[in-house]
């Protein structure tokens, strides 16, 4: 009986080999997210609508063309407003730069000593890869991972139906009758900082309503935000979120591997 072949371990990605693969996973570059959609999220952000400010108060004015104008800047969606249908993009070396900008605050944080860190996703079926790498990385480095208001419920709004906080690998989620569920909703975060109180973390590492709601409470936050999603980068306009990763967010969750080992190798180089 022959031995199995060991894996050896990955190569550093080089940054173009990672381009090349978040544009061809579409992870950035020509995403499934259509211009359409994005700039209806950007009007109803402009028009301060609830389920689109991921629990932030926006200070500055942000008109629709605001908006637009910043997401260009950010995420590298097409500037010209008049490109109103059809595919919009997502600049792959601006979800670069803000991934090494992420690993680097992530980075810092560790520095500090046993730092209070705490992980949340409302994308279950996607994002929570990214999510639970960084949680053991950030683990086996000293952090304090924590998991309050462990089985807080609530009836969420549009839904209808009970919705509960749960935990796996020490990122939050919020589950609907067992299972984990797609959520733009800031609440949860409110009530796990409701619960914390004075002991509250030096790092908040989520997306959607998770992070927008720390971001609001003033605590170090740093996100991931798809190109339809812009209340996280006003938010990082405004100096509530550190940083917020462009990309696509709801790919298949193996796509995003090269892209968790760039931000895991970055963290690492920085330590």
């Amino acid at each position: 009986m022959t031995a199995p072949e060991l894996r050896r371990p990955a190569s550093p990605l080089t940054r173009d080999d990672l381009r090349e693969h978040l544009v061809r996973t579409r992870i950035a570059g020509d995403v499934a997210t259509s211009r359409e959609n994005n700039l209806d999220h950007y009007r109803s952000l402009s028009n301060r609508d609830p389920h689109h400010m991921f629990g932030l108060t926006l200070e500055g004015h942000w008109s629709y063309r605001d908006v637009l104008a910043l997401m260009a800047k950010s995420a590298g969606v097409v500037a010209d407003p008049d490109h109103r249908e059809g595919q919009d993009v997502i600049d792959p070396d601006r979800t670069i730069d803000a991934v090494e900008a992420m690993g680097d605050t992530i980075a810092g944080v560790l520095r500090t000593g046993s730092p209070r860190i705490l992980f949340a996703t409302g994308h279950p079926t996607g994002l929570l890869t990214i999510h639970m790498v960084v949680a053991r990385l950030a683990r086996e480095h000293g952090a304090i991972l924590m998991g309050p208001a462990e089985g807080w419920s609530y009836w969420s709004a549009g839904f209808g139906r009970k919705r509960q906080i749960r935990y796996m690998d020490d990122v939050a989620m919020l589950a609907d009758r067992g299972a984990f569920v797609h959520s733009h909703d800031p609440a949860p975060m409110r009530a796990m900082l409701d619960e914390l109180g004075d002991d509250r973390p030096d790092l908040v590492i989520a997306d959607h309503g998770w992070a927008g709601a720390a971001g609001e409470a003033g605590i170090l936050t740093v996100g991931f935000a798809d190109s339809n999603d812009p209340a996280l980068f006003v938010g990082e306009a405004e100096g509530k979120i550190a940083v917020t990763v462009p990309l696509d967010d709801n790919v298949l969750p193996r796509y995003y591997d090269p892209l968790t080992r760039h931000l895991v190798e970055r963290v690492v180089r920085a330590l």
